[in-house]
């Protein structure tokens, strides 16, 4: 499409939109695409579900996705979120299945500096996906024997974003070897691990403006396509209006709390 730089811009505009509820990318379905992980993180949380009475799900986000096992919660499950909108979503989709939402999120950085709202020994089993924790407090509410799975993305993941715009925020501790590491330290042993790496596929510039609006700690500080125009359409020039990649990292890890 033959566009002027202003018109382009115009175009990336439109795609400027607050960050909506929950967590879901639904609308890029058709602009985007991400390579498979190679485990089902579905049949690890229901494996997990199968024998557990007391449930934390950390991060719920709007509680869309635990939500998909609501045959397989115990009736002592209880979940968290951090982020206020999200708060107000989770509790309202996850009221109907008797699950409580309380108001938490530990830090990236300092993540013992905020300690969980629960008791000691208070679940069998916590479930985390892509969720700040600390390892310390997870021992401390996870009762001797009981499990933690999370799934996580990698620190480092998406780093094109700081050659493309000068600035991406990135956690390097946020890796498989690391969260292993201090979970084995915490009390953990660690039963089961993987890691992966992938790519993101974007239509074009337009379909990665959309996403940075629902990642937005994923792009620069104070992120317009006005503040970012030429580095927006050098990219654009870069791709010839076509395909954008971005690096995808994600590991998971199944741990026991030694009694």
């Amino acid at each position: 499409m033959d566009l002027s730089d202003e018109q382009w811009l115009a175009s990336w505009r439109s795609e400027q939109k607050p960050q909506p509820e929950g967590w879901s990318f639904s609308d890029l379905e058709t602009r985007m695409t991400e390579t498979p992980v190679p485990w089902d993180i579905d049949l690890v949380y229901r494996t997990a579900l199968a024998d557990a009475t007391s449930v934390l799900d950390m991060g719920t986000g709007g509680g869309e996705f635990l939500l998909t096992f609501a045959n397989s919660l115990p009736r002592d499950t209880v979940a968290t979120e951090g982020w206020a909108p999200n708060v107000l979503a989770s509790r309202r989709n996850l009221q109907a299945v008797g699950v409580d939402v309380v108001e938490y999120s530990a830090p990236d950085e300092d993540v013992d500096s905020l300690p969980m709202p629960f008791p000691d020994d208070r679940f069998d089993l916590v479930l985390n996906r892509h969720e700040s924790y600390s390892p310390r407090e997870l021992a401390r509410v996870i009762a001797p024997g009981g499990r933690f799975v999370t799934q996580q993305v990698g620190g480092d993941e998406a780093h094109e974003i700081g050659q493309w715009f000068g600035e991406h925020a990135e956690l390097p501790h946020v890796n498989l070897a690391h969260c292993a590491r201090e979970l084995e330290e915490a009390g953990f042993e660690v039963t089961e691990a993987e890691e992966h790496v992938g790519k993101y596929l974007f239509n074009d510039v337009a379909a990665l403006v959309a996403y940075l609006q629902l990642v937005p700690w994923d792009a620069p500080s104070g992120f317009t396509v006005d503040a970012y125009a030429e580095d927006l359409l050098a990219l654009h020039r870069e791709t010839g209006g076509g395909p954008v990649r971005l690096t995808q990292k994600r590991f998971w890890l199944r741990a026991v709390l030694c009694a």
